[in-house]
């Protein structure tokens, strides 16, 4: 019957599309700050590490940091900074906070500044959101929530640039 099988390939592509739609990032502010693209790595069952990434812009004329913060998902929540050192990974602590500059954009991302989860008291699931309290030394504490998005996810996806429509489309 081609009907169904028609059907069925739609409905895989449809799925498909639908697995693959960008993340809707939230934008908060607190104080000067311009807090997005909050988001994590999914965690396997077992695991009790998982990484957390967002994008900090101070639009203040005063430097601010990023001092610590907490999650009721883990016992632990740390800034470090990953780096290879000797062909290895070595995550190293920021000691005194992650500082940012008045007017600049910092992007914590993999490979660099991140935010580690230690003791995780439950699974991290792909496709669900994890409240974190970060604690900023001028701007204060604020709530985010992360999406968690899959373990190998280079973080969210950007939409896609629409061309402007000048009238002169080719049909």
């Amino acid at each position: 019957m081609k009907v169904s099988r028609y059907l069925f390939a739609f409905l895989l592509f449809a799925g498909g599309a639908l697995q693959s739609l960008p993340v809707q990032s939230q934008e908060v502010k607190v104080a000067d700050l311009v807090i997005s693209q909050p988001w994590s790595r999914a965690a396997p069952r077992g695991a009790e590490l998982a990484s957390s990434y967002l994008t900090i812009e101070n639009k203040g004329t005063k430097p601010d940091r990023l001092i610590g913060g907490s999650t009721e998902i883990a016992e632990k929540l740390q800034i470090q900074q990953s780096s290879m050192v000797g062909g290895g990974l070595t995550l190293t602590p920021v000691e005194g906070g992650l500082t940012i500059s008045p007017g600049d954009k910092v992007v914590l991302a993999p490979h660099g500044y991140h935010i580690t989860l230690s003791n995780l008291k439950s699974r991290m699931k792909k496709g669900t959101k994890v409240p974190m309290t970060l604690e900023f030394e001028k701007a204060g504490r604020v709530t985010i929530s992360f999406d968690v998005l899959s373990v190998a996810s280079t973080g969210p996806v950007a939409p896609k640039a629409s061309a402007p429509d000048d009238g002169k489309m080719k049909k």
